[in-house]
């Protein structure tokens, strides 16, 4: 956790942004508990690993999403973000990702789920400062599929697994080499606050 805290800058401000609104939405969910049992949606909060395709190091990330049902609990609407960062080429440039994706949800039984999606994923390229090459950022569109286990813990609450494969094209870097496979994995854990 602390190495997310040490973003600089509206990085940081962003941060606290995320947590204050994660806080909010639990509370939101908490008093929800005590509404009919409509369970029309839920509130995810998630921590997880990702995988870079050309990394070896998996790295730990934050997530938030709110699920809607379409056309009843079979079929769900899902609006997610997340923060990430990973290292490439040896720790002199640092990625910070946070992407904004939508995904639809489909559970052919209650307890599973596959899903398929797409979002806008904000990068921060922040290379090492011995380099000397400026800092930049980009935004990206990528896609995913993916899919899950909801195991209820609660009338109310279930702990929710998700595994994800992300696709986007290949980044531009500084750095020799100039381009790189920005494709990752991700498996998140969550707690799903049904409203």
């Amino acid at each position: 956790m602390k190495s997310l805290m040490k973003l600089n800058g509206n990085g940081s401000r962003w941060t606290r942004r995320c947590v204050a609104g994660a806080v909010i939405a639990i509370g939101v969910a908490s008093l929800s508990a005590s509404a009919p049992p409509a369970r029309a949606g839920e509130i995810v909060p998630s921590v997880g690993y990702s995988k870079g395709v050309d990394s070896d190091e998996a790295k730990s990330n934050l997530g938030l999403a709110i699920r809607g049902n379409l056309a009843g609990p079979a079929v769900q609407a899902e609006l997610g973000t997340s923060y990430r960062s990973e290292e490439r080429f040896g720790g002199d440039l640092k990625l910070r990702m946070v992407p904004v994706t939508a995904s639809i949800l489909v559970r052919p039984v209650p307890m599973l789920h596959a899903d398929v999606g797409a979002g806008w994923y904000f990068t921060k390229f922040d290379y090492n400062d011995a380099l000397l090459i400026d800092d930049e950022t980009s935004q990206d569109f990528g896609v995913h599929l993916g899919g899950g286990l909801q195991v209820p813990v609660a009338p109310r609450a279930a702990l929710d697994l998700t595994g994800r494969y992300v696709f986007m094209q290949d980044q531009e870097s500084k750095l020799v080499p100039a381009t790189f496979d920005p494709d990752f994995w991700n498996m998140s854990l969550g707690l799903a606050f049904k409203f």
